[in-house]
């Protein structure tokens, strides 16, 4: 299956974020998560894996007790039940891909 970016939504979460679901199947989900200059990603859990890469931007990330400043081409691993979350430095974009795909996100 082929999806184009130009023709995903994105959506706006409100609070300098919006959301672009890119493709998705049962087993896993590829969605933009854009980001305006000091907006955050809330801390949270899910029970997916996740994979984020920095599309551009710089991000304070957090996993668990440990922080690290990410920039465009860094990526991080967040388990199932993993307190993670971010605060954006610089207007940015993240690619999340999880596992299996955020039934949430389609609702």
């Amino acid at each position: 299956m082929f999806n184009f970016n130009k023709d995903a939504k994105l959506i706006d979460l409100g609070e300098g974020l919006s959301r672009k679901i890119l493709s998705y199947d049962d087993n896993m989900m590829a969605v933009e998560v854009h980001f305006e200059k000091g907006s955050i990603g809330k801390l949270h859990t899910h029970v997916h894996s996740q994979i984020s890469y920095v599309i551009s931007g710089s991000f304070e990330a957090r996993i668990g007790n440990e922080t690290k400043i990410l920039n465009r081409g860094d990526t991080y691993v967040v388990s199932p039940n993993e307190e993670h979350g971010v605060l954006c430095l610089e207007k940015g974009v993240l690619l999340d891909i999880f596992t299996p795909k955020r039934d949430d996100f389609l609702s």
